[in-house]
């Protein structure tokens, strides 16, 4: 599709992770043809039926310009949330990059919890149990997968 605006002025390499169950940060690079006094601004929509939601707390370069966004209190409400990066110029166009993103694929999960080892003296050997992580969307434990590294001294 052809967008309006300065070609080359959209942002690059836009990414996003979520971290410790409910952080969120967003990160790219102005585009190679936007002019210097471009400015950029990140909304998100967790679901279609939430309000569309402008970055709280921008993370900005040397320039002053908008380069990420961090976001505290994120929950996975649906499969895909929408994210638009807008731009302004005093005197040109800039071109604005969206993106629909799974939010269950960038969360970093944390270790499971409560990891206890019981061993007893005989062959029956050891017997290991947890509790799945905690995070931003809760419920599904038997999605994980787990693997256990044993070492023997």
């Amino acid at each position: 599709p052809v967008f309006a605006g300065v070609n080359g002025s959209t942002i690059e390499n836009f990414s996003c992770v979520i971290y410790n169950i409910s952080f969120m940060n967003c990160t790219w690079q102005a585009g190679r043809g936007a002019p210097r006094d471009t400015q950029y601004f990140l909304y998100w929509q967790n679901s279609r039926y939430d309000d569309e939601k402008e970055c709280e707390l921008y993370i900005k370069d040397e320039t002053d310009r908008n380069v990420g966004c961090r976001f505290q209190n994120v929950r996975i409400k649906t499969e895909r949330a929408y994210f638009l990066v807008n731009g302004s110029s005093k005197d040109f166009l800039i071109q604005f990059y969206d993106e629909y993103i799974k939010l269950y694929e960038i969360e970093i999960i944390t270790p499971p919890l409560n990891v206890t080892v019981n061993c007893t003296g005989d062959s029956v050997g050891c017997i290991v149990t947890w509790q799945p992580p905690l995070t931003s969307h809760g419920e599904k434990k038997k999605c994980f997968l787990y693997e256990i590294g044993i070492k023997n001294k």
